[in-house]
């Protein structure tokens, strides 16, 4: 029986997949994005299992779902769909929602050059700019983010005692900066990547709580962001961000971005209205600036911006039947 046809977008962000899904899937309960992420979660996960995991995505894979506004004055909504879950919020994610959307006409804002949206993290403004038919690029005023605990002690198997800080940039990340025990990113391969960051997020999740003040359905690091000096030219740093359970982000990361923007600001490194470009494991770039302060519960917290671009790279329909025993997808591990 089939269980349902899907129409996607395919596209990346500075390197990482977005599958924009336009079609084929239920409507929604809930009032809020929030709301209408737990009804997914709970009722609806297939779509997300068959459409992310192979042998129709693959471990790195995130896409989306674009959904009318659950606002007045927003232009539509978005739901986040990866291999890790069903996100709060995306960062790639939105950048390559925003272009694919408007480059199709799935998307029409109200304001040419100027998106609002709804996401399960709050609310997402964006500026884009056009290049003839083509979106050039996108820059989101992202949600609040803050640094949720600071020098947080944990035991890692084969590195020692890493000393680490977990920050909020729409999703939780443990940020770890080289220190004795980690030499940073040159030292280190992908494979390594891999091996260590689960372990990293399990330690820090045991270590620590985190659970958002506004929102308790957002909770637990979710990510593990590697930092080190950059190596791309007007860069100001650079990162590994570790996902799902086999995935590094080839683009900056866009909640990491705002993640690190927020622990740098709480340390005093990065000043309001300052411009950080960060740097991913491929050498793309996102253009980060923070762009107000703001506190989120007892937090003192920023308002951060992150520009980047995405390209389309093809059309996609995708069956998803039950008489393919692989219909909700596997992951090797």
């Amino acid at each position: 029986m089939k269980l349902g046809t899907f129409f996607c977008i395919d596209a990346h962000t500075c390197g990482n997949p977005v599958r924009l899904v336009t079609s084929g899937y239920p409507n929604l309960r809930g009032r809020t994005m929030s709301e209408k992420r737990q009804d997914f979660l709970a009722h609806h996960d297939w779509i997300r299992q068959s459409l992310m995991f192979e042998p129709r995505g693959h471990a790195v894979m995130s896409g989306s779902l674009l959904l009318p506004p659950c606002s007045d004055d927003t232009d539509a909504s978005v739901l986040f769909i990866e291999t890790s879950g069903c996100l709060p919020m995306c960062g790639h994610g939105t950048i390559g929602t925003i272009t694919a959307g408007i480059e199709s006409g799935l998307l029409k804002p109200r304001i040419p050059g100027r998106v609002s949206l709804d996401v399960p993290a709050g609310r997402v403004d964006a500026e884009y700019w056009m290049e003839d038919e083509r979106v050039d690029s996108v820059r989101i005023r992202n949600v609040a983010s803050y640094l949720a605990h600071r020098d947080v002690p944990i035991q890692v198997e084969g590195l020692g005692e890493l000393r680490v800080d977990i920050a909020y940039g729409g999703n939780f990340y443990a940020i770890v900066e080289p220190q004795a025990n980690w030499a940073g990113l040159d030292r280190m391969s992908a494979d390594e990547i891999l091996h260590f960051s689960p372990l990293v997020r399990q330690a820090a999740h045991e270590a620590v709580e985190c659970v958002h003040p506004d929102d308790p359905t957002v909770s637990g690091v979710s990510h593990t962001m590697w930092t080190d000096a950059p190596r791309a030219e007007g860069a100001h740093a650079r990162n590994a961000v570790f996902y799902g359970e086999r995935a590094i982000d080839r683009s900056p990361c866009g909640t990491g971005t705002s993640a690190r923007m927020a622990q740098l600001a709480a340390r005093d490194r990065l000043q309001p209205g300052e411009d950080f470009v960060h740097e991913s494991i491929i050498g793309s770039l996102f253009h980060g600036r923070i762009e107000d302060s703001t506190r989120v519960g007892e937090h003192p917290a920023i308002i951060p911006s992150v520009k980047g671009w995405a390209r389309i790279t093809g059309h996609n329909t995708i069956f998803v039947d039950d008489s393919d025993p692989f219909w909700q997808g596997f992951e090797v591990r």
